[in-house]
This record gives C-alpha cells, sequence and structure tokens, in this order.
C-alpha cells in the first residue's frame, strides 16, 4: 500500500477549513483539536443514543473505518493494523510476549509507557532492560539486543529519533522494532513498514478523541505476540465470538483487537479520514517551519537548548516554571514536561502564534 499521493492530498490552507482552534492553542502535543466533521460526528451520534436510536453494528462501521483510513495514513496494509485504546497496552503485551532472557534497548526519558510494561518484566525476572539517550540509540543496539523499543518524536524534548539509522542497525543485530509514532502522525509522514511494531495514540496530533489507538505489525512478527487480551473483538467473527469456550481469533492483526469504547470511535473515524487525505510532507514543511521560527526567536534572546530543527515541538529548560506561568497568563495553551516548557505547532497555527509566544516571553 502507497502512502497518499500529494497531487491528490489536502492542502494546508485546506486542512486548516476544518479546524477551529482558538489563537495560541500550542498543545497538540498533549491533547489535540477535533475537526469540524469530528465534533459533528460526536454530536449526532450523542443524540442518536439519547434517542435510542444506537445499534452496535453502526460502531463496529466506525472502527472499520478508522482503521481503513489509519492504514493509508501510515502506509501499510489494513490486515496489519490492530486497534486498541492505550499505548501501555500495546507496549504490555509485546512485553509479556518476550521470551525469557531476552534484552530491550530503550530510551532515557521516553514517555513511561514505552517504558514501564518492559520495566515490570524485568522486575519479574524475565528480560533485561538497557536504556541511552535517543542520540545513541542506533549505536546502542548489539547482538544480545531482542528488541528495541522507542518514540519516533520524543514526548519531553520533541527530539526526532534517527528512525533509518535505527531500523538499519537493528537489522544489522537480528533485534526487532517497536517504535511509537503517537508524538509524530499528524504532523509528519509515517510509514509504518519499516517498523516490525508500532503504536499510535491518536488523540494528540490526529486530534481524535482519546481512547483509540492503532497498532501496526508485520506478518513476520505477529506470531511473535501473544494475543494475551484476547476478547470477543479478536475473534475471526466478531459478532460469533462473544461466547465461550470455542475460540478461532482472527488470522491477522485483528487478532490483537481490545473491544472499542463505541462513541470515541464515531470520532476517531471522521478525524482518521480527514488526515489520511491530507499532504502530510506539506503540514511538517509548515509545523517545522513556525517552530524553527519560534527557535530562532529564542536563541537570539539567549534561551538555550530549544529543540531539534526538524521538530514540530520547541522545548527549552524552565526549572522555575516562569515561561509557562507566563505563557499561561498570555492565553498561551502550552505544557510544561520533565523541567521544560513546550509548545507545539499543528496546522491551524500561523505566524501569529510564533509572535504571540515571543511576546509572552519577551523575546
Amino acid at each position: 500500500m502507497t502512502l497518499l499521493d500529494a497531487a491528490s492530498a489536502l492542502s494546508v490552507t485546506e486542512l486548516q477549513q476544518h479546524f477551529d482552534a482558538r489563537p495560541g492553542y500550542l498543545s497538540a502535543c498533549m491533547v489535540g483539536v477535533p475537526p469540524r466533521e469530528t465534533v459533528a460526528a460526536l454530536r449526532a451520534d450523542l443524540e442518536a443514543w439519547a434517542e435510542g436510536h444506537r445499534a452496535p453494528g453502526a460502531y463496529g462501521l466506525a472502527v472499520e473505518r478508522a482503521r481503513a483510513a489509519y492504514a493509508q495514513l501510515v502506509g501499510v496494509p489494513v490486515e496489519w493494523v490492530a486497534i486498541g485504546s492505550q499505548v501501555s497496552a500495546t507496549a504490555g503485551v509485546l512485553a509479556a510476549s518476550l521470551p525469557e532472557g531476552s534484552e530491550v534497548l530503550l530510551v532515557e526519558g521516553d514517555f513511561s509507557s514505552m517504558v514501564f510494561p518492559f520495566l515490570v518484566q524485568q522486575q519479574l525476572g524475565r528480560i533485561t532492560v538497557r536504556c541511552v539517550p535517543v542520540e545513541g540509540l542506533a549505536e546502542g543496539i548489539r547482538s544480545s539486543t531482542t528488541l528495541v523499543a522507542f518514540s519516533l518524536v520524543q514526548s519531553a524534548t520533541g527530539a526526532v529519533a534517527d528512525a533509518e539509522a535505527i531500523v538499519e542497525a537493528a537489522e544489522r543485530h537480528g533485534a526487532a522494532t517497536f517504535c511509537d509514532t503517537t508524538q509524530a502522525c499528524g504532523w509528519m509522514p509515517v510509514d509504518a513498514s519499516h517498523f516490525d511494531v508500532t503504536v499510535c495514540h491518536s488523540y494528540k496530533w490526529l486530534c481524535a478523541p482519546r481512547g483509540a489507538s492503532f497498532t501496526t505489525v508485520r506478518p513476520s512478527y505477529l506470531g511473535r505476540v501473544q494475543p494475551l487480551l484476547a476478547g470477543w473483538y479478536s475473534g475471526d467473527d466478531v459478532w460469533g465470538s462473544c461466547y465461550g469456550p470455542a475460540m478461532q481469533l482472527a488470522p491477522d492483526a485483528r487478532r490483537l483487537d481490545l473491544s472499542p469504547a463505541w462513541p470515541v470511535w464515531v470520532g476517531a473515524a471522521a478525524s482518521l479520514e480527514l488526515f489520511a487525505s491530507a499532504d502530510l510532507s506539506a503540514v511538517r514543511e509548515h509545523c517545522v517551519g513556525l517552530a524553527e521560527a519560534l527557535r530562532e526567536r529564542l536563541r537570539a534572546a539567549g534561551v538555550a537548548s530549544v529543540g531539534s530543527a526538524d521538530s514540530a515541538i520547541v522545548t527549552w529548560p524552565d526549572a522555575d516554571g516562569r515561561a509557562i506561568a507566563a505563557l499561561t497568563a498570555a492565553d498561551v495553551a502550552a505544557s510544561a514536561r520533565s523541567g521544560r516548557c513546550r509548545v507545539a505547532f499543528h496546522v491551524w497555527n500561523t505566524a501569529d502564534d510564533v509572535e504571540r509566544v515571543a511576546a509572552a516571553l519577551g523575546a
């Protein structure tokens, strides 16, 4: 499956018309803003539910719309895609599926959902874990490494991992790759086929309701993932899998499906279909361009360590909280993470938001 042809995709200007985000909203890295289609879909669903006109089958159709849109978005066959609710659930299944004695390489300071499930398995004595800085991840892979697990874009710093080097090193040493694309999908093109397993929660840059996550699994790796959370939605015939003891799981990644929180997926389908139709290369250029404009202003004002130049997320040290307080006072929606101030530029942001942040910080 190929990624969307840019010639037929929505431009940044066209995509912007689908959002009503207020000026100064710079927190897509924390919570996305739903497009108008998503808001309308959720309202219509709530009204239908309130009138008693909602059947489970309608939600199943929404799940499959979202699954198909996500597959298109990340360039994999739909059979590779499982649906879930949280990143930690996917990571937990992968961690528990590893053979005893496995070595897992993680990133220092990565989001806990990508770290804690593996540390739990280490505490149980099943595996060993090593952590290295994200910039040293490729070099840290060795012949004893079973799995490399990392976020494509780091939550706390906005640093973009060198995925090409990491995958090349993993292949050279016979290690598998598990990539969290939550802070990447939506503002940059992502090709999930490069990794053995990926996971993405869609409530940030993909602007869906919280509670809709996606996992992609290469067919060559699927047999190494135990369906530890299997339920009725993991069955080959979903509606024929409501009662045991007979069990026939789906033959593809759907065997890893978690039972969907129904209303969430009505909104997720609308959001995912919108982003699957967008020119994400142009979105990346737009977002990174705004972020780099702010980084230049901050550097000129003497602010050190303001993030990598290829990221839509800008972070800088703010141990005393003065920067986040100043932005909050200026009605800028930003966030504070790991002793740093953090802002994120998405498709609805403009150069005015750069000026708004700079003015609030005296830069």
